[in-house]
């Protein structure tokens, strides 16, 4: 912030007429050298316009430099004319630089500087008043000699890049440095920029700017601005290049951060296929990512979107009715909106697009723009498809390994059908022997006839059990009872285990908890595992123990037989497709357990006895959910 004090005491104090005005152009301070020249006295220049000290033709010029220079925030320098007391003009050159002050309020002043242009060789005499000037702006300034060498560095640049109070910089003591001695100042990478600019401003005497770091007193780096203007004689030669750095480290920071920010965010735009918009339906107005017009189709260009009616084109006839019908609703309702669609491409490419609209308001309600993206979903509907087919497949698989299952069970499951038929056509004739005695033996024959109901009902769950076991249908997922699943289970094979000369027997825990799962595709799964166990022993019989417990939050079940064991190598290998140590064997039953195991959630594995025989486990998350809907054989296991 500028000292206005000190400021004023310098005004006065010149030998050259000045003044200090508000940016409005009102005069704060005028100078007796000032008065003298103009033949006004103080009342009559106190909150007068500066302009009005300048020749009229010449109020023009000097308004728009000093109205850039308010807009830049940098000094200038302009060539006008004065008309004195005597009614001579004087052409003089008139340098004004701005300074920030707070009394309250932001407020800026500019100094207004009157040099007699006819004096202007007198180099000597102006050393001091430059030097002068330069140290009460409150800005980073400095001057440099005609030759280009660093000369004189005001008191704020010295202090910061750390000069001692003695440099000759600081008092501007010719040196006999080169041109660009200013240069080591600077950050490595700035170098060559600044000497190409600095060697072109003292090529053509023309004024120039570059941007670098410079480095301060502790080897520290913030950015600047630097201009330089060439201060001349009347007959155009340089006598000094004067000027002044801005400090725009923070500014530079925050546009590196957001140029950071867009190039990661086009990154993960082009990566991801999402292009981001923005849309006014009042003023049209729109803006699109390049990653936007990509996925739309065109190509990015000098950045102006297409004709709206263009972009509508691109998509699907059959779906230009209901994106155009919701777009609208959006407008009206001033609601977002999601749409599904497909675009065809010049090529005559078509791709599926989802597009996702947010409504942006203003404070009084009104619509103002819609902001969303445009994600290319082409891939990932086509993946869609292909799981839908895989799943198709997975379930025609796990079809065809239950028939297959049923069709090697055939013997024994006409055995358990076959027992309670025979018992119920042996209490039927029982009945008739009772209904035919003379008298009839009623309560003989009613017993006879609920035994018949007995065994009818026996054999109908036996058919049933079949029936949803054989049944193809879609995955569906409900509450069941995992222990009762494991006794349908055993009573379809009780049959198959007694003619093996297997004993069966069960540790089921009697607090286990009814889960969401897909009821046939557990029975599979049990069905797969105690099948094979039976069949591992079928040549010398053993045991087979089924065991269900609750372990670390989820279930654990276990089937354990004392056959030959696994084969030997890799025991993972049994789980994979196609691989069987059955002669008529389809090498299907295990892949399909384990991927049905895992579409719920669980895991299968398989570990050798300490003894004889293997046992299989697999657990299941007690909350089984809706959120693997997939079953089946995953893709991997069929290559």
């Amino acid at each position: 912030m500028a000292d206005i004090t000190k400021i004023g005491t310098f005004i006065q104090s010149s030998p050259h007429p000045a003044w200090l005005a508000t940016a409005q152009g009102h005069c704060v301070y005028v100078n007796p050298a000032l008065e003298r020249l103009t033949g006004l006295n103080s009342e009559e220049t106190e909150q007068a316009d500066w302009r009005s000290f300048l020749c009229e033709e010449d109020r023009g010029p000097a308004t728009a430099s000093w109205q850039g220079s308010l807009t830049a925030g940098a000094p200038y320098r302009v060539r006008v004319s004065i008309r004195g007391i005597d009614g001579i003009a004087t052409i003089v050159d008139l340098i004004a630089v701005g300074h920030k002050v707070d009394d309250g309020t932001e407020l800026w002043l500019f100094i207004g500087l009157v040099i007699d242009a006819a004096s202007q060789e007198q180099t000597p005499s102006r050393v001091p008043q430059l030097q002068a000037t330069l140290n009460v702006i409150p800005a980073y300034a400095w001057y440099a000699l005609p030759s280009g060498a660093l000369a004189f560095l005001n008191e704020r640049t010295a202090d910061y890049v750390g000069l001692p109070k003695d440099h000759p910089l600081r008092f501007g003591i010719d040196t006999g440095a080169a041109w660009d001695s200013h240069i080591p100042l600077l950050h490595p990478d700035d170098h060559e920029d600044s000497r190409r600019v600095w060697s072109t401003c003292l090529r053509t005497g023309c004024a120039g700017e570059v941007t670098f770091r410079v480095r301060n007193g502790e080897g520290g780096y913030r950015w600047f601005l630097s201009r330089a203007e060439p201060l001349l004689t009347s007959d155009g030669t340089v006598l000094y290049w004067v000027g002044v750095n801005l400090d725009i480290d923070d500014a530079k920071r925050a546009e590196q951060a957001l140029q950071r920010s867009e190039a990661y965010l086009a990154e993960a735009e082009r990566l991801s296929r999402t292009g981001s918009w923005a849309w006014s339906p009042v003023s049209d107005n729109r803006h699109y990512s390049e990653e936007c017009y990509r996925v739309l189709g065109f190509a990015p260009g000098d950045g102006t979107p297409p004709p709206l009616e263009t972009v509508i084109q691109r998509v699907h006839p059959e779906d230009q009715a209901q994106c155009r019908e919701q777009v609208e609703k959006a407008i009206r309702d001033k609601g977002d909106f999601e749409l599904h669609y497909r675009i065809v491409h010049p090529d005559k490419r078509v791709r599926n697009i989802h597009c996702v609209g947010h409504s942006i308001l203003d404070g009084s309600g009104d619509l103002v723009e819609f902001v969303g993206t445009v994600i290319d979903v082409t891939e990932r509907k086509s993946a869609e498809r292909e799981r839908e087919k895989l799943r198709l497949v997975e379930a025609d698989l796990a079809h065809t390994n239950r028939v297959s299952t049923l069709g090697e069970m055939a013997a024994s499951l006409a055995h358990e059908i076959k027992q309670p038929i025979a018992a119920a056509i042996t209490s039927a004739n029982s009945c008739i022997e009772w209904l035919a005695h003379e008298p009839p033996n009623l309560d003989r024959a009613r017993a006879a006839a609920a035994r018949i109901d007995k065994y009818g009902n026996r054999a109908a769950e036996i058919i049933d059990r079949i029936r949803s076991f054989y049944k193809k249908s879609l995955p569906q997922r409900e509450l069941v009872d995992v222990n009762g699943i494991i006794l349908e289970i055993l009573t379809l094979l009780d049959g198959e285990a007694n003619r093996s000369s297997v004993a069966v027997r069960t540790e089921l825990a009697a607090d286990l908890p009814e889960i969401m799962a897909d009821r046939v595709q557990l029975q599979q799964v049990f069905m797969n595992l105690i099948l094979n166990a039976i069949e591992a022993m079928r040549d010398e019989g053993g045991e087979l123990t089924v065991k269900s417990q609750r372990q670390d939050g989820q279930l654990l079940f276990s089937v354990i037989d004392t056959g030959p064991g696994l084969p030997v190598g890799g025991v993972d290998e049994i789980f994979s497709a196609f691989f069987t140590t059955k002669p008529q064997g389809s090498g299907m039953g295990l892949a399909i357990s384990r991927s049905i195991v895992e579409s719920h959630g669980g895991r299968l594995w398989a570990a050798a006895n300490d003894g004889r025989g293997a046992t299989f486990n697999f657990t299941l998350p007690t909350q089984v959910t809706e959120s693997s809907p997939l079953v089946g054989l995953n893709a991997s296991r069929m290559t």
